[in-house]
């Protein structure tokens, strides 16, 4: 291949970009209204029209896409305990690109899993070794209360017999535990799982396109894909190729304001941890009270910002709201910064120090970002915005001291994704990773893309 069309068929906004592979440059994209009413390859096909326009090679170039359309991947997650297993699987549900719509602890009514609607469920529960009765107790449950969706089981790994013949009449996989012992949280296997059934059950079930072309074209949900460029852009593809270091992502969208990191832990640090659940290198946070239009009411009271209040509740209610003059894009600058400050913290978590009965400790929550190298922001509001409106928003967010011990970025480097990058270097890690490397250094204005 030699150009690749990487497509993000969005819950709004269909966008696509060619990429040349050789170069690893985007150089052309174009955007359409997701035709989710009719079939969402109508959309596609007015993007690749465009993209034709600018450069005749998209014409016949290959597709790789990514998708949230018809509400993304919508996940429940069913665990032994709300402390540990239940949250546990909460965060690698997130990690794997999905929308959590439920977090059930064992013993409790699952009747009201179906409204819920999820389209798949993570079971989880018990240590490797440890307690295996929790898991074959939750499957009963699970098939009792009538479920016969798809379900990706990542507990115990004593209780796999039973629980795959308790679930023989479901679609399910059985995958590594995600907590293998306590303290540990291994997210990979039950990520792997959740793309696999996302991509074999998911995808059609949601009916949005009579083509087969639809689910041949996409490789996962769209924030997985988007994980997966922040990973290879922090990490390299490999040894001889490095990446840009420690990076967080932070992304302002229309409803929910979402954060991604992938940070080298500190072995040392361990011991000062408070979470229960185990902080992991690769983390992704999704704030659903938070963002520019949907949710853009529920931002400014979160912030105390009460004189916000009525041009929030217009945002709100005609979400395809733009500025006309500086006054609105000031205010929309004032969402987005509350936003931005809002989900990092609670990304980041804080340092304190507190009094214990052995003398004053120091004890921390959440992910320290206080030393990422690189600082992404995304979204429409940074994308679209005024001249510097990146520093505007994002760097009340920044600085070496913040009150309460927030543990916020120091003095990374701040870029805009501009052209939408992340996502096509998501879907170019796999098959084409030296591309995929090149776009990423681009992006991170690194030796302006080269290797």
């Amino acid at each position: 291949m030699a150009e690749v069309i990487c497509v993000d068929f969005g819950s709004t906004f269909t966008k696509a970009s060619l990429v040349d592979l050789a170069a690893g440059r985007i150089v052309a994209a174009a955007s359409h209204p997701t035709t989710i009413d009719t079939d969402v390859l109508e959309g596609f096909a007015a993007c690749r029209a465009e993209l034709t326009r600018q450069d005749a090679r998209a014409a016949a170039a290959a597709v790789l896409a990514c998708s949230s359309a018809g509400g993304g991947l919508r996940i429940a997650v069913l665990g032994n305990e709300e402390l540990v297993s239940a949250e546990a699987g909460r965060r690698v549900a997130l990690s794997s690109g999905g929308k959590v719509v439920g977090v059930f602890a064992r013993g409790q009514d699952l009747t009201g899993l179906g409204e819920l609607a999820p389209d798949v469920v993570l079971l989880t529960g018990g240590t490797d070794g440890g307690n295996a009765e929790s898991l074959v107790e939750s499957a009963t449950a699970l098939v009792d209360a009538g479920w016969t969706g798809p379900v990706v089981v990542a507990g115990s790994i004593d209780a796999s017999d039973e629980v795959a013949a308790i679930l023989a009449g479901l679609p399910h996989v059985l995958t590594e535990n995600v907590v293998p012992r306590i303290g540990v949280l291994a997210p990979e296997g039950a990520r792997a799982a959740i793309r696999e059934m996302f991509l074999e059950h998911v995808i059609g079930g949601k009916h949005l396109s009579a083509s087969d072309d639809f689910r041949q074209m996409v490789r996962g949900a769209t924030p997985d894909v988007v994980l997966a460029g922040v990973e290879l852009l922090a990490r390299g593809p490999d040894e001889d190729h490095p990446g840009a270091g420690d990076v967080a992502v932070v992304d302002v969208g229309g409803a929910t304001t979402d954060v991604h990191s992938v940070v080298a832990l500190d072995p040392e640090d361990s011991g000062l941890s408070r979470d229960v659940v185990a902080v992991t290198p690769v983390t992704r946070t999704v704030e659903g009270d938070l963002g520019m239009r949907w949710s853009a009411l529920s931002t400014v009271e979160a912030a105390g910002l009460t004189e916000l209040a009525a041009p929030a509740s217009i945002r709100r209610d005609r979400p395809g709201f733009l500025p006309e003059d500086d006054r609105e894009a000031d205010i929309d600058e004032q969402i987005a910064r509350a936003a931005v400050g809002l989900a990092l913290r609670r990304h980041a978590g804080r340092s304190r120090v507190v009094v214990s009965p052995e003398g004053r400790v120091l004890e921390r929550t959440g992910k320290d970002l206080r030393e990422i190298d690189l600082l992404i922001g995304s979204g429409g509001v940074l994308r679209n915005g005024r001249d510097d409106v990146a520093a505007r928003v994002l760097d009340d967010s920044l600085g070496p001291d913040h009150e309460g011990g927030w543990q916020l970025p120091r003095s990374p480097r701040v870029v805009v994704d501009h052209d939408y990058a992340l996502c096509a270097i998501g879907l170019l890690a796999g098959p084409e990773p030296q591309a995929a490397y090149r776009l990423a250094r681009r992006l991170s204005g690194d030796a302006g893309g080269s290797e």
